[in-house]
């Protein structure tokens, strides 16, 4: 097992520094300078670069850690990543020059279309897929992969810790509680989030089986989420459906609503 050190970066990304002894791996770093200021606090060897996706917020910095540090950069074959060096598709095992152990590369497009996850030792870092609360944008994907993406996560084991990219967790639970308002576990985390936010805490990691209780595009079986999404729905289209949604039309739905909501 390895120690975790978030790293707050940009307005509002967390960067995870995975320390295992006097190595280690960062993961989605979008800016060098705090990644540099914990290696040099923390005397660490970085050894490997993961990076889920091309977005600048999160392989930013990639170039100006290599220019301290000899470090693989794994990520995504399909897109454009700095420096890449260690390609990856997803259904890899990939274990970097550390004693931290070994993860598993999960091939999550929908986001992007490349995007990945890694998960090792019990911890999900998830990028921009799977975030406490919601789910990303659709920018290089569509909504079934989205939807196949999410379910590939949360077939994971329901005590796995999930590390995502984004403080995003009040403004996603705002939405969740419109979309299931009676969900009593949701207001006892929107209550929760609150508290932690208003000390300046941050809300991660959650857990995959706190995501599979109130993070509604994870519920699109739950009747409550299939009837707010069905309220959403054009009246030709629902009657089309015969007024029987699937559950990746109740995603799509909420993920169109959640585009535009607040």
């Amino acid at each position: 097992m390895f120690d975790i050190i978030r790293i707050p970066a940009l307005k509002d990304n967390y960067i995870w520094l995975l320390r295992k002894g006097q190595t280690a791996i960062v993961i989605d770093p979008g800016e060098a300078s705090p990644v540099e200021n914990a290696l040099l606090r923390e005397k660490l060897s970085l050894r490997a670069v993961f990076v889920t996706h091309e977005h600048a917020d999160h392989q930013g910095g990639i170039a100006g850690l290599l220019t301290r540090h000899a470090a693989d950069v794994f990520g995504p074959a399909a897109e454009s990543i700095t420096a890449l060096t260690r390609p990856l598709r997803g259904g890899e095992t990939v274990c970097p020059d550390w004693d931290g152990g070994e993860f598993k590369v999960i091939s999550v497009p929908g986001h992007t279309r490349g995007h990945l996850a890694y998960y090792g030792s019990g911890c999900l870092f998830s990028g921009d897929t799977l975030f406490a609360g919601g789910c990303g944008r659709l920018f290089g994907g569509s909504p079934e992969q989205m939807f196949d993406s999410l379910r590939r996560l949360a077939a994971l084991p329901d005590e796995t810790a999930l590390y995502c990219a984004h403080e995003y967790t009040e403004a996603n639970l705002r939405f969740a509680m419109a979309v299931e308002p009676g969900n009593r576990l949701l207001r006892a985390r929107v209550n929760e989030t609150a508290v932690a936010r208003a000390k300046g805490w941050a809300t991660l990691p959650s857990t995959l089986a706190l995501e599979k209780a109130t993070n509604p595009f994870l519920r699109c079986e739950a009747p409550e989420v299939i009837d707010s999404a069905a309220r959403r729905m054009e009246p030709a289209l629902l009657e089309k459906s015969g007024y029987s949604l699937e559950p990746c039309v109740v995603f799509s739905t909420l993920r169109e609503w959640k585009n535009g909501f607040g």
